[in-house]
């Protein structure tokens, strides 16, 4: 192919789309202007999982860093000065907070299976 084919090629205005090409695509454009907005994400909802999560985190970097100026030591120390009624409802209060939220999602897996 020499160069004058190609530039003859590309000035060619005999193009023309195929027949219902202009249709489809003005059909395809009427089509999403149509369409419902998208579904915004529920922040309102969100909101209290990521404020928690962010305590934690918060909590969780407080402690490591209270653990690194006293010392393990002490760590040990007061963790065996707290009363037993007290570890235990923490830890209670940990297995419902681990529990609770899995129970719920397989319980909502379970009725979503059931449905269809």
């Amino acid at each position: 192919m020499r160069r004058d084919d190609l530039d003859r090629f590309l000035r060619d205005d005999d193009i023309v789309p195929s027949s219902g090409f202009v249709a489809r695509v003005m059909d395809a454009v009427h089509a999403e202007a149509a369409a419902p907005p998208a579904i915004p994400f529920p922040w309102a909802r969100a909101l209290p999982g990521i404020v928690a999560t962010a305590a934690a985190f918060v909590a969780l970097i407080a402690g490591f860093v209270s653990l690194a100026i006293e010392g393990p030591a002490s760590a040990a120390t007061t963790t065996t000065n707290l009363a037993n009624d007290t570890i235990v409802a923490w830890l209670v209060v940990v297995l419902l907070l681990c529990t609770v939220p899995v129970a719920v999602s397989l319980r909502f897996t379970r009725t979503l299976v059931n449905d269809d």
